[in-house]
């Protein structure tokens, strides 16, 4: 659902947060070190080389006052050692490694200059000049047509293949994540509530809402439903469990106590007092 903490999620893993949003516990732990325990300044040496992120609308994530090329190169001065020549050089590279026709000609040109795929396409070769381990690709598919949207992302799966890049993907279109992700992890409200093996989780969800969420879904077998009620505000959360006003199978310990996140089997999590005993 909107608003359950997905997109914060993934900025909080890169220590950015939106104004007046701040953290109060936590760690973030990227090669052995707590990004939290970091200056400003060594947080930044960490994005985009360990780990890098793509949004869903690159037209407003892009500078519009920089070429293509120049925002690119700016990441490969920040982060290696390079003269004019080589960066010039590894900016065509990974323009034309993201499938960008002719890259020499679109580094020149101004984000609003490209198409909404090739503009997702230069932000995703901007994300890998770093050459991150892990990308966050935070819905980078919903603005697009279905035919970019199967682009995109036959190029993230690529890269995922042939560059052993770790991909956190997130989305709300439950189509994508069964094509696309390994292991999934489910929010609600803040929190995940869910984490499994993709197939494992489609053919057995657990979690009372992870079911509702999955019936929802239209299907040529069956009658779609709909989860009643409305989340929780998460200005005023219960101090149960967050999903215990819409759950049909709520229990009396969920009203007042709030779940762990505990093993179900060794590679499904869950958070519920009904099936985490």
């Amino acid at each position: 659902e909107s608003g359950c903490g997905k997109s914060l999620t993934g900025l909080a893993l890169l220590k950015i947060f939106p104004p007046g949003i701040t953290y109060y516990s936590g760690e973030v732990i990227i090669n052995g070190t707590n990004i939290y325990t970091l200056s400003e300044k060594e947080v930044n040496k960490i994005r985009g080389k360990k780990i890098s992120i793509i949004f869903q609308d690159p037209l407003s994530s892009l500078n519009p006052v920089l070429t293509i090329g120049e925002q690119i190169s700016e990441v490969l001065k920040y982060h290696f050692n390079l003269n004019k020549k080589e960066i010039k050089k590894k900016t065509y590279s990974l323009l034309e490694e993201v499938g960008i026709p002719d890259p020499e000609l679109r580094a020149k040109s101004y984000p609003h200059e490209l198409s909404g795929g090739l503009r997702q396409r230069a932000m995703i070769a901007m994300a890998l000049a770093g050459s991150p381990d892990i990308l966050i690709a935070d819905e980078p598919t919903t603005a697009l047509d279905l035919t970019l949207q199967i682009q995109i992302l036959d190029l993230l799966k690529r890269l995922n293949k042939e560059k052993g890049l770790s991909i956190i993907f997130i989305t709300h279109d439950l189509g994508i994540l069964r094509w696309f992700a390994h292991r999934i992890a489910v929010f609600y409200a803040g929190e995940i509530i869910e984490i499994a093996p993709t197939e494992e989780l489609f053919n057995k969800p657990i979690h009372p809402y992870t079911k509702l969420l999955f019936a929802s879904y239209p299907r040529e077998d069956r009658i779609v439903s709909y989860l009643k009620g409305t989340p929780i505000n998460l200005l005023e959360k219960p101090e149960g469990c967050r999903f215990w006003n819409r759950c049909n199978i709520a229990c009396k310990e969920g009203e007042k106590l709030h779940p762990e996140l505990i093993p179900f089997t060794s590679s499904h999590y869950i958070r519920c007092f009904k099936y985490g005993n």
